[in-house]
């Protein structure tokens, strides 16, 4: 008997993060490793010499971090999907549109949108971290830009360049 796969009821990987329940897991695992950066910032740019404590530049900004991190993550996806389910109306090419959504190794053009997607949330994450979160918190401006910088670059969304097919069988 053949076997019948049906591609367009298969979500991409990364869009899941954003459907409950998955996106209180994702909400979650976002404070996490956010917290750990926003807590190894405090040591690896020696802010303590200007904060009064790791406890309280924690407290004044993580909050603000997670929930911006998690709103650039929000528009990086919306690329994606927006990429992922007009394309064909946009006349891109089929492969690569369904490797945007399923395997963006199949297909060299496919990298490089995820990837533009991932520098759009990467460069959302810095500014917001650098005029909101730490405008205030941080005032010597090329030690408020190194932080912001670490904060995008580790926690911009690299779950979009896993791909679909190695979380479902029969891919």
């Amino acid at each position: 008997m053949k076997s019948i796969k049906l591609y367009n009821v298969i979500f991409p990987i990364w869009l899941l993060m954003f459907f409950p329940p998955v996106i209180l897991l994702t909400l979650a695992g976002n404070f996490i490793i956010d917290s750990l950066v926003v807590a190894g910032c405090y040591y690896a740019f020696k802010l303590a010499q200007v904060q009064d404590s790791l406890k309280q530049f924690y407290r004044s900004s993580i909050i603000r971090v997670w929930l911006f991190g998690f709103l650039a993550d929000f528009a990086g996806a919306v690329i994606l999907f927006a990429l992922g389910t007009i394309g064909d109306f946009w006349g891109m090419p089929y492969d690569i549109y369904t490797a945007i959504s399923y395997d963006p190794f199949g297909h060299p053009v496919a990298v490089v949108v995820i990837v533009f997607a991932m520098l759009v949330s990467g460069a959302l994450i810095f500014v917001f971290n650098n005029k909101v979160v730490f405008s205030k918190l941080i005032e010597e401006k090329g030690t408020r830009l190194k932080v912001a910088l670490a904060i995008a670059i580790v926690t911009m969304p690299w779950t979009f360049l896993l791909p679909t097919k190695w979380f479902y069988r029969g891919f």
